[in-house]
């Protein structure tokens, strides 16, 4: 996507017609969108291109003057192991075929072959570079811990390793033209991390953002393809659509969850075929944008039911992320409170104020369904409340004295082993208060709290359970 080629490495194109390597070209362009292309007749020269330009995919005649195919296909995979080969012959040798992919080609067409099919084949490898290519960088990226482009994710108040492990996954599919599954919760920072694609790919076009929630495939269609003039009554005049606007960025669709099955079908057409009608033209336009998708659904689940196309659910987790939920982030939550209000004190021009010690622990306590979002309105609320120098915990104690909401069940797991026997009512409750205080990291009033017991009843009984193990000790 870096400077609006595809696919963000070369491809060579080697033989020694020049009017073939001329209709080749134009070929992958109009019908692929691959205009990342170098154009090579003359074999001898072919090992000094890839020395010196971004060659990541070479297509490469068998029969030439000077260096035949074969003996050049020998050598790239000696010594250019990362650049894939394919060969386009005029030969239609079965023996042949066979001997390039052992000798290490990723493919074998026949140039009487149709174009289509050529074409398929181009952009599978295409892919598959691609996937090499991010593989290797996230394995240097997670080995190493490291970030190449840190100030991208500034704006994401975090110190989490599931976050930086996010993070490091998007800069190593940065330069792939694949559309990019964001998954999480609302609140969890779905559009932040758009930008941050978007930011890193370094396209020189915007990035438009679409929220595909509640529109009817009309409508759809008709702000993502655009329409001519007269397309429908009341279009007086031509509208570009989105993808048109997202020429040489990015396409951002939020809420993907929610599209209709109709829009569905259209949506996997475009990311299908790469091309689109405008509605009311018979002209196909390419969609020369990367696009990225967001929902706070779980697709694996909808598609299953049936709610989501099963091939377009395949065709969009080329890439996937998964954001973690506040309640799994921990530690960022007095890191964000701290944020937030530092915000909230220069938006209201008020002093910043000091943050009571329980009150870490308590929202360290709360599941937070609205996740960062709903953090953020915590703390303004708050600071808009503020009036001496110490925060008012009443904000925050509203969310305990509410039906706190359960954590999702991810563990299936039976509460208590099958095969071990039951503790008793006495040792369940010593149990239960002992997590409620190491939760609460030993403060009674929000132990008794996350019980719904109060706190001279919960002082009781931990003095009761002091007092039988002295007893015990004693005996």
């Amino acid at each position: 996507m870096n400077d609006n080629r595809y696919p963000s490495f070369g491809v060579l194109l080697v033989d020694d017609e020049a009017s073939f390597l001329r209709s080749l070209s134009i070929a992958l362009e109009r019908l692929g969108g691959i205009n990342h292309i170098y154009r090579c007749d003359d074999s001898r020269q072919v090992m000094d291109i890839i020395a010196r330009e971004p060659i990541g995919l070479v297509l490469l005649d068998l029969t030439m003057p000077h260096l035949s195919g074969d003996r050049l296909l020998q050598q790239i995979v000696e010594e250019h192991p990362e650049v894939g080969v394919i060969i386009i012959s005029g030969l239609n040798q079965l023996e042949t075929a066979v001997k390039c992919i052992r000798l290490g080609a990723f493919d074998y067409f026949v140039k009487t072959t149709e174009e289509e099919r050529l074409i398929e084949g181009v952009r599978r490898a295409i892919q598959l570079q691609e996937m090499r290519q991010e593989s290797q960088a996230m394995r240097q990226r997670f080995l190493t811990d490291t970030l190449e482009r840190p100030e991208v994710f500034a704006a994401i108040i975090t110190q989490d390793k599931s976050m930086r492990s996010v993070f490091q996954y998007l800069e190593s599919i940065s330069t792939s033209s694949q559309p990019v599954l964001i998954m999480g919760e609302s609140g969890t920072g779905k559009e932040q991390i758009a930008h941050a694609v978007h930011t890193l790919s370094r396209a020189s076009g915007p990035l438009i953002s679409v929220n595909v929630a509640g529109l009817d495939d009309n409508v759809f269609a008709d702000t993502l393809f655009g329409h001519q003039r007269g397309a429908f009554t009341g279009a007086d005049t031509a509208r570009a659509g989105m993808i048109e606007q997202a020429t040489g960025g990015t396409l951002f669709l939020d809420e993907i969850g929610d599209l209709s099955l109709a829009s569905q079908v259209k949506l996997l057409r475009l990311l299908q075929e790469g091309e689109y009608y405008p509605l009311g033209s018979d002209r196909t336009k390419r969609i020369r944008a990367r696009v990225i998708v967001a929902t706070h659904h779980n697709l694996e689940a909808k598609q299953q039911s049936g709610e989501f196309r099963k091939d377009l659910y395949y065709r969009l987790r080329f890439h996937q992320v998964t954001l973690p939920p506040l309640r799994q982030r921990k530690g960022d939550i007095t890191l964000l409170l701290e944020y937030f209000l530092t915000e909230a004190a220069e938006e209201l021009h008020k002093n910043k104020p000091t943050i009571p010690k329980e009150l870490p622990v308590l929202l360290a306590n709360y599941a937070f369904p609205g996740n960062v979002r709903e953090l953020k309105a915590l703390a303004y609320d708050a600071m808009s409340q503020h009036r001496s120098r110490m925060l008012s915990m009443e904000v925050f104690r509203r969310l305990l004295n509410q039906d706190m909401p359960a954590e999702p069940d991810t563990d299936t797991a039976p509460l208590f082993n099958p095969d071990q026997p039951l503790p008793t009512l006495q040792e369940a409750g010593e149990l239960l208060v002992a997590a409620a205080m190491q939760r609460a990291q030993g403060n009674q009033s929000l132990a008794s709290r996350l019980l719904g017991i109060s706190q001279p009843a919960l002082s009781k009984r931990l003095k009761k359970q002091q007092t039988d193990l002295c007893n015990k000790a004693e005996q």
